[in-house]
């Protein structure tokens, strides 16, 4: 752009800041802006950058104003901008503090090295206002998916053209064994936006279950209409997915209309997805009914369900074991993604087994821990009694009711149990004081005997002993290899093998923070209202150290690869 063009004719310089303009997709007098900035800098280095020079472009004739200012000051530090008041009445008896007194320039005649600086700005200040329009563009785009044109491949990350803004997919947000060349044609899910120095940066995944969700929302319609809804998608990038879906029109078949006539809708998803096997499963609120869903094509016998620590039990026949698990676990881990629970594979074979040592474990324990015969033990295990703590404080007339038991027997047997409940808790409260733990610890909530002694061996003694204590201290932890080379190797807490879970250990510490004094119990109490950050969305603080789980599943209907006919009830 020749610069001694441009001053010397107004209406090129208007046709450049709209051509400009038209090009990069911005407003026009952004360019004017940034070519009075470009002027601007060249008359400072013509008169010297201790001036104040100002440079303005008319928008509608293209007439282009050099002024510099000097400002009425009380006392002058810079002589080049500033006047005092005296020397300026001289020239303006109405001049005041502060007034700006304008001497006009005569027109600037750029010298090359001047015209090549003025260009550099008004590149610079472009391209600034271009990154601005695309990331306001793209920043409401979250949750999209978009058609591009592969621009590069950088070390497997895939670099996008989408026409008005690059964007990348990341190696790791790409379906595994899938390559791109130059040109190729490219879909995918815009994951998030960010403002980087280079300009926006807009991140790609084909590897998301929401990528799949959305693929599915384009293919049935009655999913775009609403009628059918995903309501959990579980993926294995590539090789396997499960997807549960819901209907809110009875008359509607879920699986079915995500299926399609002859497999084709789930086909397209398929194809999209370089061969990817998707199971839709229909979505149930009960859980135990769900993950039988979730688990097909394997067939179910029994199901047992953990609520308080959200696992679940799944009794298979032998000659389904293998197709309940999966190669390489595949089948249960997606299953377990899809519904959020933890899910145990069983055999009857096994969980017979399990049970029956159960049983005689929890039968010798009675004998041994309430001085009573074998038949007696057994009766207490067969009615579900599972601890001491259960014998001793459950209502009289829940033990009297066992068959051949009366009260006076029910009554001798709780007095039994809690004589050794208050006797074990008597030796735990002596081995606690011989290890020096202070009477004070034992007054934090949801610290037991059992604990103290743990404690003590863990040289845990005091309150702020324990407030000093992390939950990886107390629950213990796992190491892993940053290569993978060696095996997980777990490092056991002070509280090991006491059934308590990481959200029951920070409350431990909390509490013992509390008591201390370190913190106040308002400071543990969420805050009411949400936070409501710059762009308007709604923060909420996670809990540290909590992980989310993805789950979805349901019963299935298994895309094939292309060719094959795919019905709701197919199996994997």
């Amino acid at each position: 752009m020749s610069m001694a063009g441009v001053s010397a004719n107004r209406l090129e310089l208007l046709q450049i800041a709209n051509a400009v303009a038209r090009e990069k997709l911005i407003d026009p007098s952004i360019v004017l802006h940034a070519m009075q900035d470009a002027i601007q800098k060249a008359a400072k280095s013509r008169y010297g950058p201790e001036n104040d020079i100002r440079c303005e472009i008319d928008p509608k004739t293209g007439e282009t104003k050099l002024t510099r200012v000097i400002t009425v000051v009380e006392e002058v530090e810079n002589e080049s901008t500033e006047i005092s008041l005296e020397l300026a009445k001289r020239d303006d008896p109405e001049a005041e503090i502060g007034t700006e007194l304008i001497e006009h320039l005569p027109p600037l005649d750029f010298g090359r090295v001047a015209a090549q600086n003025a260009k550099q700005v008004i590149v610079q200040k472009v391209r600034e206002a271009e990154r601005d329009q695309q990331f306001d563009e793209y920043k409401d785009r979250i949750g999209e998916v978009v058609n591009g044109t592969v621009k590069r491949v950088e070390y497997g990350n895939v670099v996008v053209d989408l026409g008005r803004a690059e964007a990348i997919v990341r190696r790791d947000e790409t379906i595994p064994r899938e390559n791109f060349r130059y040109g190729d044609r490219v879909r995918a899910y815009i994951y998030d936006v960010r403002r980087e120095q280079r300009g926006p940066q807009i991140f790609l995944s084909r590897a998301r279950p929401e990528f799949m969700g959305k693929l599915f929302a384009a293919e049935v319609p009655e999913i775009y209409d609403g009628i059918v809804e995903i309501k959990s998608v579980a993926r294995d990038p590539g090789s396997r997915a499960k997807i549960a879906v819901i209907s809110k029109d009875t008359s509607i078949d879920p699986v079915g209309a995500c299926v399609g006539m002859r497999g084709s809708r789930v086909q397209a998803v398929v194809n999209e997805l370089q061969g990817e096997k998707v199971d839709i499963i229909q979505w149930r609120e009960e859980p135990a009914e769900f993950i039988v869903n979730a688990l097909a094509p394997a067939e179910v016998s029994k199901v047992v369900l953990d609520e308080d620590n959200d696992k679940i039990e799944v009794v298979v026949p032998e000659s389904q074991l293998s197709l309940a698990i999966g190669r390489r676990g595949q089948n249960v881990r997606l299953a377990s993604q899809l519904t959020g629970w933890d899910i145990d594979i069983m055999t009857e074979d096994e969980e017979s087994e399990r049970r029956q040592k159960e049983f005689n474990d929890r039968s010798a324990m009675f004998m041994e821990q309430l001085d009573v015969d074998e038949v007696i033990a057994q009766l207490l295990a067969t009615e579900g009694f599972a601890s001491i703590e259960e014998v001793a404080f459950v209502d009289l007339s829940e033990i009297a009711q066992i068959e051949g038991f009366d009260e006076g027997t029910a009554t001798e047997i709780q007095d039994r149990a809690r004589d050794y409940l208050n006797r074990i808790e008597a030796e735990r409260d002596a081995e606690r004081r011989e290890l020096g733990v202070e009477d004070e610890l034992a007054s934090v909530p949801g610290v037991t005997t059992a604990m103290l002694v743990a404690f003590g061996r863990g040289e845990v003694k005091t309150i702020e002993d324990l407030a000093d204590c992390a939950t990886d201290e107390l629950v213990g932890w796992v190491e892993r290899s940053r290569d993978k080379s060696t095996e997980p190797v777990r490092h056991a807490g002070i509280l090991d093998g006491m059934d308590i879970s990481r959200a029951d250990a920070e409350n431990l510490i909390m509490a013992a923070r509390v008591a201390a004094g370190w913190i106040t119990q308002e400071d543990l109490e969420p805050d009411e209202e949400l936070e409501v950050g710059e762009d308007g969305e709604e923060a909420v603080e996670a809990a540290e150290g909590a992980e989310a789980e993805a789950g979805d599943t349901e019963p299935v209907a298994e895309a094939a690869p292309a060719g094959d006919d795919v019905t709701p009830d197919s199996a994997s």
